[in-house]
């Protein structure tokens, strides 16, 4: 899964509409373009590319008084939400995926109600567990990785990462039914967004032309 498919859908529809400009804007705002490759031409081009194939609804806005180019928003369609909702719950469940799709699966995580997230998470921790079983049973010599001398340290980074996912999830899984956050249908969730004028202090200042 491309983590950039995920947070731009996921950006354009906390806004409802956007432009390129704004979703590129939140996505430094949450630190993306350091963990992901949300970087200004990839934003761009996941826009356009997913207006093409109907999960955007792109709307050419006149441009303002002051001149310049006509500026393009952006609407996500009910295909869109389809998507966005699939690869949000694919990304809380596998556990292979890659950090900066996970991250992005945990930032927007309270779009879902959290009895929803608890059971996703807990299959999450279930299919870790089941990996973990796999390798120790399958790649491990009964006298441990050290019979396999140094690459005997790659089975010990595996386990160690899978035992890490695990007691991070489970504690994250803790939080949540103690109640942390703002899930969906619950009231007026947290959103991190900038206002219309508020200035970015993540902003990479990279210029690159887009809609």
């Amino acid at each position: 899964m491309s983590a950039i498919r995920l947070l731009v859908l996921g950006a354009v529809r906390q806004h409802g509409r956007a432009h390129g400009y704004q979703v590129r804007n939140d996505l430094e705002y949450w630190g993306a373009h350091e963990w992901s490759n949300a970087k200004p031409g990839s934003i761009y081009h996941a826009l356009k590319q997913m207006a093409k194939q109907g999960l955007l609804h792109a709307h050419e806005i006149a441009p303002s008084t002051a001149g310049g180019p006509p500026r393009t928003e952006y609407e996500i369609t009910d295909l869109g939400t389809e998507e966005f909702l699939r690869l949000l719950r694919e990304a809380l469940t596998a556990y292979d995926q890659k950090m900066d799709v996970k991250s992005a699966a945990i930032g927007f995580m309270v779009d879902l109600p959290r009895a929803e997230v608890v059971s996703l998470l807990k299959e999450r921790v279930r299919r870790i567990e089941e990996w973990r079983a796999a390798v120790t049973e399958h790649y491990l010599p009964e006298g441990g990785p050290e019979q396999l001398g140094h690459i005997g340290e790659i089975m010990n980074l595996w386990i160690h990462t899978a035992d890490g996912e695990a007691e991070w999830t489970q504690g994250l899984i803790g939080r949540i039914e103690g109640g942390a956050h703002t899930f969906a249908g619950e009231g007026e969730p947290f959103v991190g967004v900038l206002l219309d004028g508020q200035e970015n202090p993540y902003a990479t200042g990279e210029r690159t032309a887009g809609p």
